[in-house]
């Protein structure tokens, strides 16, 4: 295992020697290389290094519009890489633990969906959490396979869904053993995680794939006293989003592959959606961010963790909010907890989640990652100071001296088990017509409804329509829930199965 562990009352250390040198950046060197070349453009981008487009220049820069290139030989291609980029994915492989690593520019959607292609074909089983990501379920709608939903419990205080029981997984696999794959959050956006070692040992026993969506665990691989990562607990295939807790540009993750999975197998699904003119600004972020994390990570994310637990302690010193953390952990449906992620239970206030929210945001300018129901996420990472989680606790504070009210009314529950009655591509692409959503009830969804973020569906395609879930979305579009999905951009009327 790449990954050296060693026990002190009971937390995971992480020490990691690297094989090669991590200190490289090949994708940046070769961009600084060819900037020195003042080379002659006369291929696209059409900007041509920004002189056809001076507003966007001076909005952006030189530094960065001259980078903004295409595909050429001393720079590699993405599709097809040879060189630097080859250099960039095998440093990016040492640095998680991985056999193989592919650079992603259409963000960890892609790379959800690029894994679940590589294993899945038209009528295939995956074993996978509802409370999944939408890109997840667009997948299925892609490759024609069919889930196996384990329905998460559910923190009753909290309204939030938890992780894979063991032994849920378990009668998953007794009861579908020609299931392909199972496919497990590491962590959930509230940073609650599985016992993924033991699902990637049930998964392998039963000959069947273990993919993990790490699109918020990247910092798993480099700090100390964080959940196991992917890779380190045997996973076959990893998605990890380099852009949220690892410090690139938006829309650049990784695709990790142990050598279990055919890595140009891999390479071959990726090019049937990904793009054919790469980004060499993202490609050079997660090339300059990869080597960051790698040479700094355990002191960038130990300050993380502090900054958090800081946060934490103080927001439950204010009264009436719950910055909820590893006391929640019970061995199974919460084995773990990443302390990084600063989730707060806010309806004791009297006010949802998403009213909190939009109150920092439009009174305090303070930018959270999201607000549901009864919870809100404040995103701490690399880029985070003391004075500003000061200002958001000061905030925070204010808002339930200002606002407090009774919490009578208001609805707890964020997670809905569904009803499903067909596969998400066969509803997709079925015959539907379109009705007035108050007039669904009882009929079965060919589109999605989803509070983005967190992105996870409330309806996806196939699922019967409840009236706990027209309940919720209309609760959820009271509250200013961001409503997405459905082709009804108002979400006045749904499409359904004939």
């Amino acid at each position: 295992m790449p990954w050296d562990y060693q026990r002190e009352e009971g937390v995971k250390m992480k020490k990691r020697e690297y094989a090669l040198d991590q200190s490289s950046a090949p994708i940046y060197e070769a961009l600084e290389r060819f900037r020195q070349m003042r080379v002659v453009p006369f291929d696209v981008p059409g900007h041509k290094r920004g002189r056809g487009n001076p507003e966007l220049r001076d909005f952006l820069g030189q530094r960065c519009i001259g980078v903004d290139v295409n595909s050429m030989k001393p720079l590699d291609n993405l599709c097809h890489p040879v060189s630097v980029i080859r250099e960039a994915e095998k440093l990016a492989a040492d640095a998680f633990g991985a056999a193989n690593a592919f650079l992603m520019v259409g963000g960890t959607t892609s790379a959800v969906q690029s894994m679940i292609l590589t294993v899945c074909k038209r009528g295939d089983e995956i074993i996978l959490p509802r409370n999944v990501h939408r890109s997840v379920i667009n997948a299925l709608v892609l490759c024609g396979a069919v889930p196996v939903y384990v329905n998460p419990e559910v923190d009753q205080r909290l309204g939030i869904s938890l992780g894979m029981k063991r032994e849920q997984v378990a009668k998953a696999i007794a009861e579908h053993p020609n299931a392909v794959a199972i496919l497990v959050n590491n962590p959930t956006y509230y940073g609650i995680c599985s016992d993924l070692k033991a699902i990637v040992d049930m998964a392998h026993k039963a000959g069947m794939l273990c993919l993990a969506d790490e699109a918020h665990g990247t910092h798993f691989y480099f700090g100390e006293e964080l959940p196991v990562s992917a890779m380190d607990a045997g996973a076959d295939m990893s998605s990890v989003s380099m852009h949220k807790s690892g410090g690139s540009l938006t829309q650049s993750s990784f695709l990790l592959t142990a050598d279990t999975v055919n890595a140009g197998h891999v390479r071959q699904i990726i090019n049937l959606t990904q793009t054919t003119s790469g980004s060499y600004l993202l490609m050079s972020s997660l090339d300059i961010s990869r080597r960051n994390l790698a040479l700094r990570g355990d002191k960038i994310f130990k300050q993380v963790r502090a900054l958090a637990e800081y946060a934490r302690e103080e927001i439950n010193e204010i009264g009436d909010y719950y910055a909820f953390g590893r006391e929640l952990v019970n061995g199974d449906s919460i084995y773990d907890f990443d302390t990084t992620k600063l989730s707060v239970h806010t309806l004791d206030i009297g006010l949802a989640g998403i009213e909190v929210y939009d109150t920092l945001r439009d009174d305090y300018d303070i930018q959270i990652e999201f607000g549901d129901l009864g919870n809100m996420l404040a995103y701490i990472s690399i880029g985070d100071r003391l004075q500003e989680v000061e200002r958001l606790v000061s905030a925070l504070a204010e808002i339930r001296r200002r606002y407090r009210k009774s919490p009578a009314g208001l609805l707890t529950q964020e997670y809905i088990d569904p009803i499903v009655v067909a596969s998400p591509q066969e509803a997709f692409y079925a015959e539907k017509i379109s009705l007035p959503i108050e007039e669904t009830e009882g009929l079965v969804c060919s589109e999605f409804v989803m509070c983005y973020p967190p992105g996870i569906p409330i309806l996806a395609p196939g699922e019967r329509i409840t009236a706990d879930i027209l309940r919720y979305i209309k609760y959820a579009r009271e509250k200013g829930c961001q409503l997405t999905g459905p082709e009804d951009p108002d979400i006045r009327s749904l499409n359904v199965l004939k």
